[in-house]
């Protein structure tokens, strides 16, 4: 087995690849840049910071395998949130998820993702 830690700091890796037979990629939290932004506008960029980490990881969502999406409000977001991972997501690939309400690390973040996908 051959385990790649993609920018380790501190307490966590960015992306964690295991190159072995199944190959699997984990992407720690992802949260938007723009923490001022409403919930869909950091959906959509906590989405591209996905995308852009698993093609650095050598995959897509195409293989993802599961994700959590957790929620600061999920009462008001849970709606608008879907909204925008519907138009992500590729029909026919969509991954095991789990959405919760969560405490986030800091008062603006409205949205963080986990995710694991497999290598091609």
């Amino acid at each position: 087995m051959s385990i790649e830690r993609i920018d380790p700091a501190g307490r966590a890796s960015k992306i964690v690849v295991n190159r072995g037979t199944a190959g699997t990629v984990y992407l720690s939290g992802q949260v938007a840049e723009d923490p001022d932004a409403d919930i869909q506008e950091q959906m959509r960029s906590t989405l591209a910071r996905i995308d852009g980490l698993l093609e650095r990881a050598g995959t897509n969502k195409d293989h993802l395998l599961c994700a959590t999406i957790y929620l600061r409000d999920i009462d008001n977001h849970f709606a608008p949130m879907n909204e925008v991972w519907n138009d992500w997501v590729v029909d026919g690939h969509q991954p095991a998820r789990a959405c919760v309400e969560a405490h986030m690390a800091r008062p603006a973040l409205l949205v963080e993702i986990s995710a694991t996908a497999a290598l091609p």
